[in-house]
């Protein structure tokens, strides 16, 4: 009889386990966007050991025991031993793996400390090691072309592929590490790392994750693995053993970042630096492994360090510059003597999409092959950067108007997204840019391109000033972009040149609205004499409408870790209040 957890949900019978392992290994970090979220990469892979009781089939459902509260998922490709692997070199090793599947490492953060490093207890518990449903031919596919992905809920959460640019390690080397140290039998399995993304989930939640190869011939598919949360008994007896316990260092790291769990952002430089400190006490990571501490706050680039004056934009304010359309925020900056304020040539990917936010800067220099090799790899400044990216901040990319490859993927912009960043504005150009659209993240650039970072530029230093699309940007600079483009507001103009954009707006639609009942434009556009006093009479008795009013302060629930276990996604209240604006942005510009 295969391994097989709790029962599904009403009416669904748990799929069986594909596979019938003598032993399951994990391993602790394997992919970039991981290490770039945990701040630290492996120089060597490191593992630990679940249970086979710990299995389940797709359709069943997995406890979170009564008195914790960071059951966290991580969707993971399992590689299924075939022929037998003892001492067996890198470029054989791949033929030892039979199969690949999908698969859901979870764990109880409230017994990672607890664990010492073991996990035993976190992620060893029933029904903590989803399997399948389908297994997929090793040999028909492409280790380096393999993707994972999760969705919470419904909610694409997790993403990434298996080739070089993405792994710290390719798929193969864990065959042939383990190998020089055991014999890996018929069925074993290898749980090979979750990408960035992983988080809390709760009773109700329903985890979805799938690999499959995209590019193989037939596109083949595990289908999706199935887990459903429900509330499980707790009653731990203390004189038998250790008392599930949470922190607020294993909350940040259950759900991804401060922002995420709810917590306060740190206060200063010195509240950051004690950040490596607590990472390296990682149970699922130990800083045996190899990996280096994170940089302090000034190296990953803390925008808040930058710029005393800068801070988030309120509500208010952001709702009117979503409700200003660039080409009149523009005409006010060349009032006030400023022409050098639109990022030329970058547009976004998506039809329709505004963008407000404060600036964050991230340089790159042109490629050099010992700069490269000395700044290109690992925990670099642009991964630093991306993860740095606070809610309500707008990271602008200088790449030198270079069109010749990618500043950023779908993986970055997922995280950038999952940060609560407002967009992404680069004069380079983007990879993966279906994906990159389908983040839902606004993302403005030149152009899409498939080649890599390094084929181009050395990612050297965040905020700074840059020179991006040929304007100056300066950390805490406000940017807003549509359809049009993108400009840059120094953050001391900003609230004039809005409010005198908008009452230009309310005057250019009432002169719309004239011209299109067959009016001449002379003398009407703009209005003077007869048409001015009109105008004048006209607006006094039709005020514009204050974007802002639509606006609402969140409830202070959303910000609270059980809300963002159902539709966590942290730019939703953003999402929210931009619809409020464009609705007032319409409501003035009716007709135009």
């Amino acid at each position: 009889m295969e391994q097989q957890a709790n029962t599904g949900s009403a009416g669904e019978r748990p799929a069986e386990v594909p596979v019938r392992p003598g032993k399951v290994i994990a391993v602790h970090v394997a992919y970039e966007s991981r290490a770039a979220q945990r701040g630290r990469r492996p120089a060597q892979p490191s593992y630990f050991v679940k249970p086979t009781s710990s299995l389940a089939g797709s359709g069943a459902s997995v406890e979170r025991p009564e008195g914790t509260e960071l059951l966290a998922f991580e969707g993971e490709i399992a590689l299924v031993i075939g022929e037998p692997a003892h001492r067996v070199g890198l470029a054989e090793a791949w033929g030892h793996v039979a199969s690949v599947t999908a698969s859901n490492d979870l764990g109880v953060y409230d017994y990672r400390a607890a664990d010492k490093g073991s996990n035993l207890r976190s992620k060893g518990r029933d029904g903590y090691t989803p399997l399948g449903p389908r297994l997929i031919d090793a040999r028909r596919v492409d280790p380096a072309g393999l993707r994972v992905r999760t969705w919470v809920n419904g909610e694409l959460v997790q993403e990434d592929l298996t080739g070089a640019d993405r792994l710290i390690f390719p798929l193969a080397r864990f065959v042939a590490d383990l190998s020089q140290h055991m014999t890996l039998e018929t069925g074993d399995v290898i749980l090979t790392g979750t990408p960035a993304g992983s988080s809390v989930i709760g009773p109700g939640d329903v985890v979805e994750v799938e690999v499959d190869a995209p590019d193989a011939e037939g596109a083949p598919s595990s289908g999706r693995l199935r887990t459903r949360v429900v509330e499980g008994p707790g009653g731990f007896d203390e004189s038998l053993g250790s008392l599930p316990a949470a922190d607020d260092a294993q909350r940040e790291d259950a759900w991804g970042s401060r922002e995420a769990a709810g917590l306060p952002p740190r206060e200063d430089a010195a509240d950051a630096a004690t950040a490596p400190a607590a990472a390296a006490s990682d149970p699922s990571a130990p800083s045996t492994d190899g990996t280096p501490a994170a940089p302090d706050a000034d190296a990953t680039g803390s925008s808040a360090a930058a710029d005393p004056g800068s801070g988030p934009l309120s509500e208010a304010l952001r709702a009117r510059l979503l409700a200003a359309p660039t080409a009149g925020l523009s005409a006010q900056l060349r009032k006030r003597g400023l022409n050098q304020v639109v990022i030329e040539g970058v547009r976004s990917g998506a039809p329709g999409t505004t963008m407000v936010g404060v600036a964050k800067t991230l340089r790159f220099l042109p490629h050099r092959e010992d700069l490269f090799a000395a700044h290109g790899g690992g925990y670099n400044a642009q991964k630093r950067a991306f993860d740095a990216v606070a809610p309500g901040e707008v990271l602008v990319i200088e790449a030198r108007n270079e069109s010749g490859s990618g500043t950023l993927g779908d993986v970055l912009a997922l995280r950038a997204r999952a940060n609560g960043a407002a967009g992404v504005v680069t004069d380079g150009g983007v990879r993966d840019s279906a994906a990159v659209r389908e983040v839902g993240l606004p993302v403005f650039s030149r152009t899409a391109h498939p080649a890599v970072l390094g084929r181009k530029h050395v990612p050297w230093e965040s905020d700074t000033a840059v020179a991006c699309g040929n304007a100056t940007v300066l950390p805490g600079d406000v940017i807003v972009g549509d359809d049009d483009g993108v400009v840059v507001i120094p953050r001391a103009l900003v609230e004039e040149v809005v409010e005198e954009a908008l009452a230009k707006e309310h005057e250019d639609a009432w002169v719309y609205d004239r011209v299109a009942e067959g009016h001449p434009v002379d003398g009407l556009f703009p209005p003077t004499g007869e048409w001015k006093e009109r105008y004048r009479a006209w607006l006094a008795e039709n005020p514009p409408a204050d974007p802002a009013a639509a606006v609402r302060e969140p409830d202070a629930a959303a910000s609270a870790p059980g809300a963002a276990t159902t539709g966590g996604d942290p730019t939703a209240a953003a999402a929210a209040r931009d619809a409020a604006a464009a609705a007032a942005r319409a409501a003035g510009t009716e007709g135009r």
